[in-house]
C-alpha cells in the first residue's frame, strides 16, 4: 500500500509542476473497495467559480482518481479478500477497519518519510484516508494523519467539526 501510494503521489507531484497541493486523499466507498487517489491544488481551485463548494471534493477535482496503474495491485488485494457486506457484522467491521487502517498506515508512513513536506510545509497539506460519502471516522483519521496547522484547521472548519 505504501509503495503504491508513494508512486502515485510522486507521479502527481512530478506531472503537475506549478501546482501547490493542499489536499491529497485516498478514498474508498462504504464497501471498502481498493483505494483511489485524488487531490486538489490551490491553482486548480482558483479556476473554479464554485470553489467553496468543491474545495474538498475528491470527485470534482481535476486530479481525481489518479494513480490507477500504481494502485491496481492494492485494489486487486482488497478484491481478493471477502466482500465486507458478505460477512457477519463483527467480521465485516473487522475487515472494514483492516482496510482503512492499511490506507491510514501507508499515508502516515509516507508523511513520516517527508513525501508531503516537513515542518511548516507539511502543515500546509491535508492528507486523508476517506470513506465517501462522508463517514464519521474521517475526522478521527484526519486528526491522526495531520499535524495541527492551517490545512487541518481549514478542513475541520469547512466541515464544521472544529
Amino acid at each position: 500500500m505504501a509503495a503504491a501510494t508513494r508512486a502515485a503521489v510522486t507521479d502527481l507531484f512530478r506531472d503537475n509542476p506549478g501546482h501547490t497541493f493542499y489536499y491529497v486523499t485516498l478514498t474508498t466507498p462504504g464497501e471498502a473497495f481498493g483505494p483511489a487517489l485524488s487531490a486538489w491544488s490551490h491553482e486548480a481551485l482558483a479556476q473554479r467559480t464554485d470553489a467553496d463548494d468543491v474545495r474538498y471534493s475528491y470527485a470534482d477535482s481535476p486530479f481525481s482518481i489518479l494513480g490507477e496503474n500504481q494502485l491496481k495491485p492494492v485494489r486487486d488485494l482488497f478484491a481478493a479478500r471477502p466482500a465486507v457486506f458478505d460477512l457477519d457484522d463483527e467480521a465485516s467491521e473487522a475487515e472494514f477497519d483492516l482496510r482503512l487502517r492499511a490506507m491510514e498506515t501507508a499515508l502516515h508512513r509516507l508523511s513520516d518519510e517527508g513525501l508531503f513536506g516537513v515542518g511548516e510545509a507539511r502543515a500546509e497539506i491535508l492528507i486523508l484516508a476517506e470513506v465517501v460519502p462522508e463517514d464519521e471516522d474521517n475526522v478521527a483519521r484526519a486528526r491522526r494523519l495531520n499535524p495541527p496547522g492551517p490545512a487541518l484547521d481549514a478542513w475541520l472548519a469547512y466541515w464544521d467539526v472544529g
